[in-house]
């Protein structure tokens, strides 16, 4: 009798928020990179600046926010890219990356979708600090932010920036998932590697990479769309149009710290994955 050991539909969701835990910081400056219009502040005078102004635990403000995007959105997309991958590979053929690819954009969808809310509070807390004290929102937590938008804006506004995240989050799967898948293959199928840390780190490192030039330009109209006032903008393409001014590398803006912080958390979450696997996975079945 065959075993193999899989991953539980909610391991992708567990690992992602242990990875946030430690690369929330990182997205934090994103974000903040992001929403500024003028190119005037560097990544280090930006964090001297939050530091100095609002202490060294800002650097944490929203992590609630992180993490319940993290237990919805990356559950969601994870769940549904290893079931209906396992479920494909059932009848004994090897999935191919097509296949993967599509599975991917299917399960990034529905996660960024789900997701939405816990990220539009997420961006408000994180970038809640650059402005003065008086126009603060100041969400005490990611429930409470999420009870507030409902009430104070309408339900229908927790979904601000839906299809920029949802777009994004099709990109992101792709680029995570269905190439780390790739890049593993590629590497166990030399005589090199071997089904361990290194192969999975490595694997991640370059998925990380993949995924962030595929939804850096999403990423900023995401990021604008969802920390926008009511009527500043009419939609989706005038975001496009107002980002556009600063030339096409604003559509990159803060793409070097989201590299750093996309890599790490890629790598973390792929690393934990991978650990949760090998210690708590299914074991199935007599056919394999």
């Amino acid at each position: 009798m065959g075993e193999k050991r899989l991953p539980k539909w909610y391991f992708g969701g567990m690992a992602s928020a242990g990875a946030a835990c430690f690369t929330h910081p990182l997205d934090l400056i994103k974000v903040q990179l992001q929403t500024q219009q003028e190119n005037k502040v560097s990544v280090f005078r930006l964090v001297g600046n939050i530091v100095k102004n609002d202490g060294l635990f800002s650097l944490y403000n929203g992590i609630s926010a992180s993490l319940l995007r993290q237990l919805t959105y990356s559950t969601a997309r994870f769940g549904i890219y290893e079931i209906a991958k396992e479920h494909l590979s059932s009848h004994g053929e090897k999935v191919s990356f097509g296949n993967r690819v599509l599975i991917a954009g299917m399960a990034g969808a529905a996660g960024g979708v789900v997701g939405t809310p816990a990220d539009l509070v997420n961006v408000r807390m994180q970038n809640d600090m650059k402005l003065p004290r008086e126009q603060r929102r100041n969400y005490k937590n990611a429930i409470d932010g999420l009870w507030r938008v409902a009430r104070e804006e309408g339900p229908i506004k927790m979904f601000n920036g839906a299809s920029a995240a949802t777009t994004r989050a099709v990109f992101m799967t792709i680029g995570q998932l269905s190439f780390y898948d790739l890049f593993k293959d590629f590497l166990l199928s030399t005589s090199y590697f071997t089904d361990n840390s290194t192969t999975h780190f490595l694997s991640s490192l370059g998925a990380g990479g993949v995924a962030t030039t595929l939804t850096q330009p999403l990423d900023v109209l995401k990021t604008r769309a969802m920390n926008a006032k009511p009527g500043e903008f009419k939609g989706l393409m005038d975001i496009a149009i107002y980002t556009a001014k600063l030339g096409p590398l604003g559509f990159f803006k803060g793409y070097v710290p989201a590299f750093i912080r996309l890599a790490p958390h890629t790598i973390l979450t792929f690393m934990i994955l991978e650990q949760l696997t090998e210690s708590f996975g299914v074991l199935h079945s007599p056919n394999h």
